[in-house]
């Protein structure tokens, strides 16, 4: 079929299979440019298909030689229908991870459920034995409970009032204002039910309980803080409950593990294109003010910019660097104090006119559409392309 982007509101329908092979591709060749990590040999990524779960999977097996097993809950194509994103990107990483002679299975189904766990700890004690590392980067909005069937779905709301200011919608370029009603206790508590640490947690006691984890094992999830332009409707809204959860979540999980000297982190990264970012009000014109900045001080990093220095400079070390919190922080180079003095100025200063020049729209919308394989240089989009794609070791 001929594939094109297809959008709806702020996702993308369609995705191209040869475009989401050249970004994984992009990836494995970044990671490869760069001197090797002596870290895990056998990894589990939760959440592994896309933004910075796909990059921690591509770090592992292509920076550390590592076996990798990946969950993730992705579309399938069929005939006259393409994947997902997701679906494609790892059907990429498996066909070179398994030339490259690496070990690499994947499992597709809800992460949230019992089912999917079991099936997991089952695939690494047939097959590795003992994991070294857990990387948990789901970003689903919504959780069905597996202990008690209820269906909890998260929401994007400032607490206590109504929020107002700028936006962009990146089709259109449009500047404009946007209100977004402050949340009830509900919200609260299902955000935090869907994207707080308990599932994380759950993950670990399982893996534990069946005697899956090796000593001095380690586990990371990731997060954000972001600047205070954006922390009505983020780290100070009902998402920054779910992470506020989350963090502390990571002291439980290191207390349950003291016996095998393992320890649970929380990761800290920079504001990135994601499918989920762009689905946040304000974001996208933050974003797009924060990457003309990094890039013109020449410090912008994408995901696989972002995992590597994790993992490189961070997550091997004697001592793992953290702030006060007992964060790991990979947002660094964004929080820079002259990096956020120069968006807040240039935030003041956006307008529908005025963003060309003074943002990176154009990078935002070149980024959102890599996301699907879309707007890759090399790659024919008008031809006929095979939309059946298989994942090599989907189980």
């Amino acid at each position: 079929m001929i594939i094109q982007p297809k959008t709806r509101g702020f996702i993308c329908i369609t995705s191209h299979p040869e475009g989401c092979a050249k970004n994984v591709q992009n990836q494995i060749d970044y990671i490869k440019s760069k001197s090797p990590i002596d870290g895990a040999k056998n990894v589990l990524v939760i959440g592994a298909s896309t933004g910075f779960g796909l990059a921690s999977r591509i770090t592992s097996a292509f920076g550390e030689n590592a076996s990798t097993i990946g969950v993730f809950f992705e579309k399938p194509p069929a005939e006259g229908r393409t994947a997902s994103s997701g679906w494609y990107n790892t059907a990429a990483f498996e066909e070179q991870a398994h030339k490259a002679g690496l070990y690499a299975k994947s499992i597709n189904g809800d992460a949230f459920s019992n089912e999917i766990k079991e099936q997991t700890a089952q695939l690494i004690k047939k097959d590795l034995g003992k994991i070294d590392l857990v990387i948990y980067s789901l970003a689903s909005p919504v959780r069905t409970h597996p202990e008690t069937g209820v269906r909890y779905k998260s929401t994007l709301k400032p607490i206590g009032n109504t929020y107002t200011n700028k936006t962009v919608d990146f089709h259109t370029g449009e500047v404009k204002e946007i209100s977004i009603e402050a949340c009830t206790e509900e919200d609260i508590v299902n955000t935090v039910t869907v994207m707080g640490g308990e599932d994380w947690q759950m993950w670990i006691d399982k893996l534990k309980k069946e005697g899956l984890l090796a000593d001095n094992f380690k586990t990371v999830a990731y997060s954000y803080i972001g600047p205070k332009l954006t922390e009505p409707v983020y780290r100070k809204g009902t998402i920054g409950k779910a992470k506020d959860h989350l963090e502390a979540t990571a002291f439980t999980i290191t207390d349950a593990l003291k016996d095998i000297k393992g320890k649970a982190f929380v990761s800290v990264n920079k504001a990135l294109v994601t499918q989920s970012s762009s689905a946040i009000p304000v974001i996208p014109l933050y974003i797009s003010l924060l990457y003309k900045v990094m890039k013109e001080k020449n410090l912008q990093e994408g995901c696989i910019e972002q995992i590597y220095r994790l993992f490189k400079e961070r997550l091997y070390l004697g001592e793992i660097p953290v702030d006060s919190e007992g964060r790991i922080r990979i947002d660094d180079l964004e929080m820079r104090d002259d990096i956020q003095e120069k968006v807040a100025q240039l935030w003041e200063e956006a307008t529908t006119e005025s963003l060309p020049e003074i943002g990176d729209l154009e990078g935002y919308k070149d980024e959102f559409f890599n996301l699907f394989g879309f707007n890759f240089d090399g790659i024919d989009y008008e031809k006929d392309t095979n939309e059946m794609v298989s994942i090599p070791g989907l189980q």
